[in-house]
């Protein structure tokens, strides 16, 4: 029988280094296989994560839900067949949907499978402008998951971290939450919370099967709510695009999600006080996009060599929404002077340390109506 752990999480939450943690820390003895679902032209984190000896299947196919329908499903098949590993950890798209991808596993009603956990990944200082600016995704992350992993939690305050835990419970009320830094905790502590994480009642874990569980020839309804069962659904083939975000309320490619009924604003105050609960899934309000409605991401390779000094000066002019857009989340690895550099950036915070040599220089940056040829011009390629 093989386990099956989802680790979601939003861009740049730390679902990587997590996932590096326990392999190191809890899974040495164990055959694993990764499965990422990478958003952008170029995945990067299967360059992290090689030297592990894992199997890395990536997918740059944009659009989690389509590639759940078809390729997804084939993959994960695939991969039970060729290496009967004991264990697959499946890595989502950081703007993925998590009640997307436990669908796909569900419906693949294998014998050999089980569904072990499905946790997601919360930054502790990003919970309420992420919340607040890109709440359909971020919501259903929260909403579908058993546990909660915060990330950085050492860098929040008291005060910072019971806000954070405050709008979690407002999602997820039965949800384990883990709040002691990761560097505190052994690996095998953090899989024992994930893998011992489960629904208080037999009725809360029934709706969750009712809520979330597709049969082969079932329409879809993976974004349906608890009373909402009445309106129009559609109907999935096995080779049929997938179209479970075209309801009433769909939005054009190239407006953003406003998910909260308010104009977008990127400032760092928000619309969550203390108690607020998220209404992202209002009745009659319900916005459903595909990630690549509301999120943009530009790769590149290149083989110009950069400073650690000029790197970290590009990541901080990434913080000019007004020239580069709203910039969510950026990791490359590129040739440096003494060595190869390798970087990642979220909003506020980023990371700049030389590593190992890749083929060619990668860069990837993901965001909200960004402006790529201005993000060629600050990288010089």
């Amino acid at each position: 029988m093989t386990k099956i752990d989802i680790i979601s999480g939003f861009l740049g939450a730390g679902k990587t280094t997590l996932i590096k943690k326990l392999l190191s820390e809890a899974l040495n003895g164990e055959k694993v296989v990764l499965i990422e679902n990478e958003f952008g032209e170029i995945g990067i984190d299967g360059g992290f994560l090689k030297d592990s000896g894992i199997q890395i299947t990536e997918m740059n196919s944009g659009c989690i839900c389509c590639s759940l329908v078809g390729d997804f499903e084939k993959s994960l098949s695939e991969v039970l067949d060729k290496f009967t590993p004991d264990r697959i950890i499946i890595e989502p798209s950081g703007v993925g949907k998590l009640s997307d991808i436990i669908s796909a596993v569900e419906k693949l009603e294998r014998d050999d499978i089980s569904l072990n956990s499905f946790s997601t990944v919360v930054d502790a200082k990003k919970c309420k402008m992420y919340l607040k600016n890109f709440g359909e995704f971020f919501c259903n992350q929260v909403e579908n998951a058993r546990a909660i992993i915060l990330s950085r939690s050492q860098d929040a305050n008291e005060e910072k971290l019971a806000e954070t835990i405050e709008l979690i419970r407002g999602l997820n009320s039965e949800a384990n939450i883990i709040t002691t830094p990761w560097e505190a905790l052994e690996g095998k502590q953090i899989l024992h919370a994930m893998e011992t994480a489960k629904l208080l009642s037999k009725e809360l874990e029934e709706e969750h099967h009712k809520a979330h569980h597709h049969h082969h020839d079932e329409e879809c309804h993976c974004h349906d709510h608890e009373h909402e069962h009445d309106h129009e659904h559609h109907h999935h083939e096995h080779d049929e695009k997938c179209h479970c975000h075209e309801h009433e309320h769909h939005h054009d490619h190239d407006e953003e999600c406003h998910c909260h009924e308010h104009e977008h604003e990127h400032e760092h105050e928000h619309h969550h006080e203390h108690g607020e609960e998220c209404h992202c899934h209002e009745h009659g309000h319900h916005h459903h996009h595909d990630a690549d409605e509301v999120f943009t991401s530009v790769g590149f390779e290149t083989i110009k060599k950069y400073t650690i000094d000029e790197i970290n000066a590009i990541l901080k002019a990434l913080e000019d929404e007004e020239t580069y857009g709203i910039i969510l989340r950026s990791k490359g690895i590129v040739p440096g002077t003494d060595g190869w550099i390798h970087f990642d950036y979220v909003p506020e915070e980023s990371n700049v340390r030389m590593g190992g040599a890749e083929t060619i220089g990668k860069i990837c940056v993901i965001g909200s109506k960004i402006n790529e040829e201005k993000i060629k011009e600050l990288f010089r390629v």
